[in-house]
């Protein structure tokens, strides 16, 4: 029997279904593996998602994040016999399927050996006017090694990154060979959870309770970012940020130091991407992308950081429309703006200026400026206040003057 069951990440209720599970971006994976005899032989629970650079046929590139594992078969999954070791095999969407495999190594340890990941371009939903059609695969080896009587236990975050595929994986809980149908409670933590426990300040044991909302921090310091690529630089942005992060019901305000912030990115003639990271930032990605051959926008942000009680924090959402302005020009917005990437975190940005393509000489072209910039709105407003104001009192007057009047006569 092969079972698979489904746990939200915050831990509020269990979903028990076999051979067919339907889940959302915002639910981790959870795998129980039994035998003929009942007993469990593996067990798995994890967070994943998938971003997959193509080229299209007009020559563009294109970036898809694929982080909705709804309706996900785990059809092939097995506990191994004497010729197979135990696999973990994911078919999910349209045409994407994701297998790891596990090795016996000796009698005391197993190895993580292999992971690979297939997707199909032939989708135009997913991959509208893609180059190339067909089913691509790719695979890393890793033969990571774990004692065979421990879970293997990862709570930040890893990458794989190969072929045009970046692979990341988070809250990893998972033990390929279980003994006597025990999952054990022994965990061989990765490097980066034994770094994190070291340098991660201990929380406190007051916590906040679920309506406690974040003390005001004061305005974020602006800092100056760009990318270059072989024709100079391609992308500017000068901008304050700060990170507004809701996780298990705690909120909390974060501002970003560009004193201690790296910038990398690349530029493309359809797409533009940002990546700031720091100690405790793996990647802040903004993405932003051409519409009607003529404008910019921000399409995308992705977000993966470390909180303050050693947990990895991950979001992605690439459906945004932000910061839109013709081509050729920069987008600006002095006055405090905010981009809500999801109910749990959104960037609030100060004195923002960016120019993502058509960059000229290293210098930011004529920009145009949001709205709440835009000051001349409110000489009309005002003059149309005060115009309807005065036709309130010239009215009130009017009617208070004929009530008079009328109380001057006597019925005969």
């Amino acid at each position: 029997m092969v079972c698979f069951r489904l746990a939200p990440v915050t831990g509020s209720g269990l979903l028990l279904l076999c051979l067919v599970l339907g889940a959302v971006s915002s639910y981790a994976l959870e795998l129980n593996l039994t035998d003929s005899e009942n007993a469990t032989c593996l067990y798995a629970k994890w967070q994943m998602n998938f971003t997959i650079h193509y080229e299209t046929t007009d020559k563009h590139n294109k970036t898809v994040t694929i982080s909705d594992l709804g309706a996900a078969k785990y059809s092939g999954s097995s506990c191994g016999d004497d010729q197979n070791g135990p696999k973990i095999a994911v078919q999910f969407g349209s045409g994407f399927s994701w297998i790891v495999n596990f090795t016996e190594e000796e009698t005391s340890s197993y190895s993580i050996d292999s992971i690979s990941f297939s997707y199909d371009t032939n989708d135009s939903t997913t991959f509208p006017d893609a180059k190339e059609k067909g089913v691509f695969t790719v695979s890393d080896r890793l033969a990571f090694k774990v004692p065979l009587n421990d879970i293997f236990r990862c709570n930040s975050l890893l990458t794989l990154g190969k072929n045009d595929v970046v692979q990341h994986y988070w809250d990893v809980h998972v033990q390929a060979f279980v003994q006597n149908g025990t999952v054990s409670t022994k965990e061989f933590l990765c490097d980066k959870d034994k770094t994190s426990t070291t340098v991660v300040p201990i929380v406190p044991t007051t916590v906040p309770s679920p309506t406690t909302t974040p003390s005001p921090k004061e305005k974020p310091e602006v800092g100056s970012y760009s990318v270059v690529n072989s024709n100079g630089t391609c992308l500017l942005a000068t901008m304050g940020l700060q990170l507004n992060v809701t996780h298990d019901k705690v909120a909390s305000v974060i501002n970003i130091n560009p004193n201690t912030t790296n910038f990398t990115g690349s530029c493309h003639p359809q797409t533009a991407l940002l990546r700031l990271s720091s100690s405790s930032i793996k990647y802040l990605d903004f993405v932003f992308a051409v519409k009607n051959e003529n404008r910019f926008y921000l399409k995308e942000v992705n977000v993966s950081m470390y909180l303050v009680n050693g947990s990895v924090f991950s979001i992605a959402n690439n459906n945004l429309s932000y910061w839109d302005a013709p081509l050729g020009s920069s987008y600006m917005c002095n006055k405090e703006q905010t981009v809500s990437v999801s109910g749990a975190f959104q960037i609030n940005t100060f004195d923002l200026r960016v120019q993502p393509f058509n960059v000229m000489e290293g210098k930011y072209s004529t920009a145009q400026e949001c709205s709440l910039d835009d000051d001349t709105i409110l000489i009309p407003i005002i003059v149309g206040a005060g115009l309807s104001g005065l036709i309130i009192v010239i009215v009130i007057a009017y009617l208070i003057g004929r009530r008079k009047s009328y109380a001057g006569y006597q019925t005969l």
